[in-house]
């Protein structure tokens, strides 16, 4: 969805299936508590809420939907248009099990993780996990065009700027001519 969708009193869901109402409706954001089932409507009356209010920033409101139907065709619709090349399979797998693997020092700035990066190459890099190095981060990432793992400081990889749809055409671009 977009920001200007969004009302006070509007239900959405989330790609978790979970669903919500919208509260407030900020510059760049949304607040939102949870429709929990088993409660009873009573819980989702406010101002002020019984429930806390979620803050959903530009990604998140990005990823909200009305229906499993609309989530459906937007995602269909996303792909078509969309110049990324996807994940195979297997480098899915590793991701996760790379993901599931680094239990002993979780990694405290998460958000990085969400957000694809392009390095002065052009290349797209992907973040899926971190590494603890002695006193910073090693920031694991997936190259789509590629396919290749690889790992970037934490220092670096923040300066790099956000990857956008443009990024991903000329990267795709790239890659037909080197064909």
């Amino acid at each position: 969805m977009r920001l200007d969708e969004f009302e006070i009193g509007l239900e959405f869901m989330t790609c978790t299936g979970q669903r919500w109402r919208c509260t407030d409706i900020g510059r760049r954001t949304i607040l939102a508590i949870e429709l929990l089932p088993d409660l009873d409507e009573a819980w989702f009356s406010g101002p002020p809420y019984a429930l806390p209010e979620m803050c959903f920033d530009e990604i998140e409101v990005g990823q909200a939907h009305r229906s499993l139907e609309d989530a459906t065709r937007s995602a269909l619709e996303a792909r078509r248009q969309s110049a990324h090349p996807g994940y195979p399979h297997g480098a899915i797998e590793t991701m996760m099990a790379d993901r599931r693997s680094r239990r002993s020092r979780p990694y405290p700035r998460s958000g990085l993780l969400r957000i694809d990066r392009v390095d002065s190459d052009g290349e797209i890099l992907h973040p899926f996990a971190a590494d603890a190095a002695e006193d910073s981060w090693q920031i694991r990432v997936y190259l789509p065009f590629c396919q290749q793992f690889g790992a970037v400081p934490e220092a670096e990889f923040i300066q790099l700027r956000p990857a956008t749809e443009a990024d991903l055409r000329r990267r795709a671009a790239r890659a037909k001519t080197n064909v």
